[in-house]
């Protein structure tokens, strides 16, 4: 009698299955991508079905969750992103470059969106901060093209496009009040302080924060020690205001956030 082997095929069928699965996800294409659905102004959909968060913009919110559920933020240009970001991409031929770090916890691709148009290509994040509808929102590692972003948005802060169109300068006295927002903040540095792991600088009802991986890569890199330069000085520094400890701050990665004024 033949012996028989069934209750070896449905195994092997699976892994062939599982191998041919595992070889189309790690060979994808992203050279050769296109968008298939637009989540807001800095996360997309690919045709492959990964979600995909722009390195180094963030745009104001859409939606946000509450206890109630989903509702519509109310958040000043958050819609209009949304909509640029879908005319300037959904369904259009386009590639991606990486970074260092190359998913958030999110498990969402951390991606560099190039829409192609012919010969030429355009950075998507670029446009998005120089129409004025994104913040820049950079972190080492990741910060390739953080020249051309900051460049960009410096073009729509001059033309008061978008988000810079609106007044969003307080004294650093009403710091407090703004809480969850973003503002432009008037006031003096009154003291530093420096630590191994960040530099505190010290306003009128507001602490500036500058933590260890960006002094290094975006202040100290560039020539800027924060903790002598801007130490007595009058100053405008743009931020989210957070509380931390019934402390009021603003962090500040880039020096592209901070004026030193008359």
């Amino acid at each position: 009698m033949k012996r028989r082997h069934y209750k070896f095929v449905i195994p092997v069928a699976l892994i062939s299955l599982a191998a041919a699965y595992l070889t189309s996800a790690t060979t994808f294409n992203y050279q050769n991508v296109s968008v298939r659905d637009v989540v807001d102004g800095d996360t997309v959909v690919l045709s492959n079905g990964k979600h995909a968060r722009y390195i180094g913009i963030d745009t104001p919110e859409t939606h946000k969750k509450t206890q109630a559920g989903w509702v519509d933020a109310n958040d000043p240009y958050g819609h209009e992103a949304a909509r640029f970001n879908k005319d300037l991409v959904l369904g259009k031929p386009a590639r991606i470059e990486f970074d260092v770090q190359k998913e958030d916890k999110y498990n969402r691709l951390l991606v560099y969106y190039f829409v192609k148009a012919g010969d030429k290509e355009v950075l998507a994040q670029a446009e998005i901060l120089r129409q004025g509808l994104a913040y820049l929102y950079t972190f080492p590692p990741n910060v390739k093209y953080i020249d051309t972003f900051v460049a960009a948005l410096k073009e729509a802060k001059e033309n008061h496009r978008g988000i810079w169109s609106q007044d969003l300068t307080i004294a650093s006295v009403d710091a407090r009040q703004y809480i969850g927002r973003r503002k432009i903040v008037v006031g003096t540095i009154q003291k530093t302080r420096y630590s191994k792991n960040l530099v505190r600088m010290t306003m009128d009802g507001l602490e500036l924060i500058i933590f260890k991986n960006d002094l290094e890569s975006m202040f100290l890199n560039k020539g800027i020690n924060p903790y002598e330069f801007y130490k007595g000085k009058n100053i405008m520094v743009f931020g989210l205001i957070k509380d931390y400890k019934g402390k009021t701050e603003i962090i500040v990665s880039n020096p592209w956030q901070i004026e030193v004024v008359p």
